[in-house]
């Protein structure tokens, strides 16, 4: 029996992907770069946003400071346009804390957009949040270090928690910090993605993870 579950965010708990597209989308039209599709977004997520930047300006030679810092702006204010939990998280956490599990995020979002975005959707039901924030030391996934510190904040071995996330990185993350690892099918990478990235638990819908914890 787990203690504690901590949960990536873009991707498993929330669906964030049409709020980064367009504010992909429009730092590239500020710098008159070719727009991204929905589906290419997605496939640039899961590495931070300067990674997501680089990927999605490409071999243009622009600014991608600039880009990044435009993408930063919008994004600040535009991060909960049309952002949503998946459908039945809410009632998994809510089943966890009637368990008296212990939930929190670890996320490669920055750490400006995590807080505002838990608090908005998950209040109550998220015991602690962290994004990337190197500045407080907190490095990108699949550096361990944050998911460390999370379990050490809880008071949680690592044979009591589990790491819950959508991508590779998630997986390799929860390699990296030695603790166990679900990888979800509905987020921004497919099952058969997963697997090739060595994925030994794989869930197909929220309320699935209860009968793996």
């Amino acid at each position: 029996m787990y203690k504690a579950v901590v949960f990536d965010l873009d991707g498993t708990l929330l669906d964030t992907l049409d709020d980064l597209t367009d504010a992909v989308n429009y730092a590239l039209n500020e710098y008159g770069l070719p727009l991204r599709t929905r589906a290419e977004v997605c496939s640039f997520v899961g590495n931070g946003i300067a990674r997501l930047i680089a990927l999605a300006v490409g071999d243009c030679d622009v600014d991608k400071e600039g880009v990044l810092s435009v993408f930063r702006a919008y994004y600040k204010i535009h991060c909960k346009d049309k952002t949503k939990p998946y459908e039945d998280i809410l009632p998994l956490l809510k089943e966890l804390k009637n368990r008296g599990i212990q939930t929190a995020v670890l996320s490669n979002k920055a750490d400006f957009a995590v807080q505002p975005l838990v608090e908005e959707y998950f209040h109550g039901w998220i015991d602690m949040a962290q994004g990337e924030n190197e500045a407080e030391g907190i490095m990108r996934k699949p550096n361990p270090n944050g998911l460390l510190q999370i379990l050490k904040t809880l008071g949680c071995l690592k044979s009591e928690a589990v790491y819950v996330g959508d991508s590779d990185v998630d997986i390799k993350t929860a390699q990296n910090a030695q603790i166990d690892c679900i990888s979800v099918t509905w987020g921004f990478r497919d099952e058969e993605f997963l697997r090739d990235f060595g994925a030994e638990k794989v869930v197909r819908s929220p309320l699935q993870i209860l009968e793996e914890i």
